[in-house]
């Protein structure tokens, strides 16, 4: 989401702002899952188009509302609620049009977005999905088709023939966590040595670096199964607490209270670096400094 979404910026881009996830370089859609996501303008088609069925109903639904809506806009901007108030829907059954591609929005709060068209994709569903395959393997990598299944919430069908048709681009690998496949293009980056990590992040809940599917993975992660429960919970997440480049606790936000969970004693220069984090991220809504407890 778009706050999540600063946030995970704030993680790796200095200079971070409160309007930065509304960047003309940016685009909102709702993507897998039909879930709000900010996402590089130029890849929006990865993270919709990729998702349209071959055939069925659910692309029949899709192309249906994409053309009403177009037809009811017409080239205009409307909140989503009006627009399916408008065409007979509930507003929320105009998800399935961004599965054309064809619709974006601007999140104006959980029930608020803005949506508008935009002209008809010119590549196939096909070669969007492989396209989104790539950029899954380049974050989440190594991985096979099954993890990008449960990623991208798309069909195994889908996924396995993307994953076939990029096999030249790929290689095959053996990690800790599994056997998986790499973009040969990123093999040279996996091996560099790694860099010195940040003294303190807080990633927000489902960010990139924490986002695993498999068992495997989240214990690669986190050793400890009792703190992976507490970072993995079954309803929402809190935010990842990295120090020094290791998940060592947990952490929740609300307004300017910013509350760390420690799963160990940590050193009075990693407190002060945590401290320093929580009081530089770039919140949204005004108010004082934010204010930091330990739990």
């Amino acid at each position: 989401m778009p706050r999540a979404a600063l946030l995970s910026i704030h993680a790796r881009v200095e200079g971070t702002r409160p309007s930065t996830w509304e960047d003309s370089s940016l685009v909102q859609v709702w993507g897998p899952r039909y879930q709000v996501y900010v996402v590089p303008a130029r890849d929006h088609l990865a993270f919709t188009l990729a998702r349209l069925p071959e055939a069925g109903k659910i692309r029949e639904r899709a192309e249906e509302l994409a053309a009403r809506l177009d037809a009811l806009l017409g080239g205009e901007r409307l909140r989503y609620d009006d627009a399916g108030h408008a065409l007979g829907v509930h507003p929320n059954a105009l998800r399935y049009a961004s599965l054309t591609g064809r619709l974006l929005i601007r999140w104006e709060g959980a029930r608020r977005p803005l949506v508008w068209m935009v002209p008809t994709p010119d590549i196939e569903p096909a070669e969007a999905t492989r396209e989104l395959a790539r950029r899954y393997l380049h974050v989440c990598g190594p991985a096979g088709p099954a993890a990008f299944v449960a990623w991208a919430g798309i069909g195994t069908r889908e996924a396995v023939r993307a994953f076939d048709e990029l096999e030249p681009e790929l290689v095959h690998v053996r990690t800790p966590a599994g056997e998986g496949r790499l973009l040969a293009r990123d093999e040279p980056a996996v091996r560099e040595p790694p860099t010195p990590a940040a003294a303190a992040r807080l990633l927000p809940s489902g960010d990139a670096y924490w986002l695993r599917t498999t068992a495997d993975e989240r214990a690669l992660l986190v050793p400890r199964a009792d703190r992976r429960r507490e970072l993995w919970t079954p309803r929402v997440w809190p935010g990842a607490l990295l120090v020094e480049g290791e998940i060592v606790g947990t952490w929740r936000r609300a307004g300017r209270a910013v509350t760390i969970q420690a799963w160990r004693r940590l050193s009075s220069g990693a407190r002060e670096a945590v401290v320093a984090e929580a009081e530089s991220l770039p919140l949204p809504d005004p108010g004082e400094r934010n204010v930091v407890t330990w739990s």
